[in-house]
């Protein structure tokens, strides 16, 4: 081995893709990306520095596909309301009086550090006051796509919504090549707080400054029968008759789907990206994600926001996705552990146009990487990546953390950001916020 790498990870399974596994592993990083991914005595290069997996499981980074980190700050503030409740009565008010740049860029600090410590190394997050996001994940070192919202009355950083597609038109623009790691988008809120003239301009912006743009899409009952009340149409529908569907890129939740809603987004090849913890808290619904995989979508994870979860963890949302669809379609092989995984992994990176990006560890993917412990009681015996994943692992179990190529966690620690500096601030912001 003459040649020489960034870094060698090695000592331990790998689990590079679905179908690549290897009892004993090698991964190969140079600038970034994978060079080789293979067994461990199939070495090609030396590394100029090398991680030692331990035993531990080497795998890809999970992705969370649909989230809004700057939440956190509203983590545990009202508990036990159905959505619409929830969001008008309490969350929204909140929002107007507390977030601004800087306290999104707060609060996604602590979001960042919680997701990292789980293993998430890439996330889909919308919010407002999307500069202070971007400058948060820039710093904690993670991947990010990020939609800035769009809403049809005033909003943090939007007090006049006659701006808001300047606004956000704004801040694409000046994010667009500005660091590999953060890819901004565009984010209408819903169908129900977007009017068919929103809609359209935020379709036609995304398709002036060439980035995507997402929505929730048919969340709740109340939702799909508001939309229906108002136009006469279900959510897709009223979609498709705008001519949108071809340009949406991702719908959130899409509890509220049938059939013929579920073949005409896999035919607009429009991804769905499912949030089983939060649907379940605020009882939204039971998405069948097990038709959505029939009808050849799309299908990623995500744990929407700590406001609604009330935490980032990836981990226990796979396995939480799992168990639930076993339930939903009465049916034990409904999503599989393999499947739920897949979900987490490079099927959100799809949903969010990093498909090819990461999600995987095979050659010219980003070194996106964890490492997954192996000596706790829970996690013994393993028989299969997938399973101890979905079935046994917790986010606690994370030791190891790559984005790009660059630790951002060492044995269980954060080394990007001053998280005890950070929650503390966090701290003294949420008295403020009880206050009112």
């Amino acid at each position: 081995m003459t040649d020489k790498c960034d870094l060698v990870v090695k000592g331990g399974p790998l689990w590079a893709a679905p179908d690549k596994f290897w009892p004993r592993g090698r991964v190969e990083i140079s600038q970034g990306k994978v060079l080789f991914c293979g067994g461990e005595d199939e070495s090609r290069t030396a590394g100029q520095r090398e991680i030692d997996a331990e035993g531990g499981l080497i795998m890809p980074g999970l992705v969370n596909g649909h989230c809004h980190g700057p939440m956190v700050l509203f983590r545990g503030l009202s508990d036990d309301l159905p959505l619409e409740k929830w969001l008008f009565e309490v969350m929204f008010p909140a929002e107007a009086k507390w977030i601004t740049d800087e306290t999104t860029h707060l609060g996604t600090l602590l979001a960042a550090s919680e997701m990292l410590l789980a293993g998430v190394t890439c996330v889909q997050d919308s919010y407002f006051c999307m500069n202070g996001v971007a400058r948060a994940y820039q710093e904690a070192g993670m991947r990010a796509v990020l939609g800035h919202a769009v809403i049809d009355f005033p909003a943090p950083g939007i007090s006049d919504p006659s701006r808001k597609i300047k606004i956000v038109g704004d801040y694409v623009r000046a994010w667009q090549g500005v660091d590999p790691l953060i890819t901004p988008a565009l984010f209408a809120h819903s169908i129900y707080t977007c009017s068919p003239e929103t809609l359209e301009a935020a379709a036609g912006l995304a398709q002036d400054a060439g980035c995507l743009w997402f929505t929730h899409l048919s969340e709740t009952r109340a939702e799909v029968e508001q939309v229906r009340e108002k136009y006469h149409l279900s959510p897709v529908r009223h979609l498709e008759k705008l001519g949108l569907l071809k340009s949406l890129s991702l719908g959130a939740h899409g509890v509220w789907l049938d059939k013929g809603e579920l073949e005409l987004l896999a035919e607009n090849q429009v991804a769905l990206v499912h949030c089983p913890e939060s649907n379940l808290k605020l009882a939204s619904g039971q998405a069948r994600v097990g038709d959505w995989l029939s009808c050849g979508i799309t299908a990623g994870l995500g744990t929407d926001g700590a406001a609604s979860n009330n935490d980032l963890d990836m981990i226990g949302e796979i396995g939480t996705a799992a168990r639930l669809a076993k339930l939903t379609h009465a049916d034990p092989a409904a999503l599989s552990a393999a499947q739920a995984c897949g979900m987490a992994m490079n099927g959100s990176a799809r949903a969010m146009g990093l498909g090819e990006v990461c999600g995987s560890l095979l050659p010219g993917y980003a070194a996106d990487l964890v490492i997954l412990d192996h000596k706790a009681p829970h996690l013994t015996p393993s028989h299969d990546p997938a399973s101890t994943l979905a079935y046994q692992a917790r986010r606690s179990d994370v030791r190891q953390v790559l984005v790009n190529g660059r630790q951002v966690v060492k044995d269980g620690e954060i080394l990007t950001v001053d998280l005890p500096e950070v929650m503390a601030k966090v701290r003294e912001m949420a008295q403020k916020v009880a206050k009112g």
